[in-house]
């Protein structure tokens, strides 16, 4: 809002209020090469008795995956990518748990319908196999209310907008509020789009008050 021209305002700002974050991280490709060889290995052994997936087909993994030691890398760079949250919000001597993680797979033609992860503090999403065509993610405005009045716009901005795609790439690490909907639009690529999900909650609420549902 500026106040050039306008001789009746003394003084103007804008003032940002309740923002939705998305940390974007991105892996050191030597740890990133490593950590792929070790995930796609393992995916591959819980897929071999599985036919192929079909055009539109997708395939989520048991919610475990960070009990496994191929994970144990990735679950680590997790941990202190969220630490990192935690400090930037400053949330103090708090310590977070991964609840569950899973694999999700994504043939050409799938796509994933908006959810959130209720019950988590946290989430997070590791790009273990993206392509032209399937290296995005949606994030939506989490206010239902903007939708009642819909002005034509000029410009898309982040200010005026209900959605956000976020272009990723392998070893892409995304965190973000489990409460925040989100969505994969179809794979439009020829090979398969897959990513590896975290949630993550502050173990005196899981163990005292609610398991997460998700």
């Amino acid at each position: 809002m500026g106040t050039q021209g306008e001789p009746w305002i003394a003084a103007s700002d804008v003032i940002p209020m309740f923002p939705s974050l998305v940390w974007k991280i991105q892996l050191r490709p030597e740890l990133r090469d490593a950590i792929s060889a070790r995930l796609l290995a393992l995916l591959a052994r819980q897929r071999r008795d599985m036919l192929p997936l079909r055009s539109g087909q997708a395939w989520q993994s048991e919610t475990t995956l960070h009990r496994f030691d191929e994970l144990g890398e990735l679950v680590v760079c997790v941990g202190r990518a969220c630490e990192s949250v935690l400090r930037f919000l400053k949330i103090g001597r708090a310590v977070l748990d991964v609840t569950g993680s899973w694999a999700t797979v994504l043939a050409p033609g799938a796509a994933h319908r908006a959810h959130s992860h209720p019950n988590n503090f946290l989430s997070a999403v590791y790009y273990l196999q993206t392509q032209a065509g399937a290296d995005s993610i949606n994030f939506h405005d989490p206010r239902n209310q903007t939708g009642v009045i819909r002005p034509p716009v000029t410009e898309l901005t982040a200010e005026n907008t209900d959605q956000v795609v976020v272009p990723v790439s392998n070893g892409t690490l995304l965190v973000f509020p489990a409460w925040l909907h989100h969505s994969v639009d179809d794979n439009q690529s020829d090979k398969e789009r897959i990513s590896i999900s975290f949630n993550l909650m502050f173990p005196a609420f899981a163990e005292n008050l609610s398991k997460p549902l998700w």
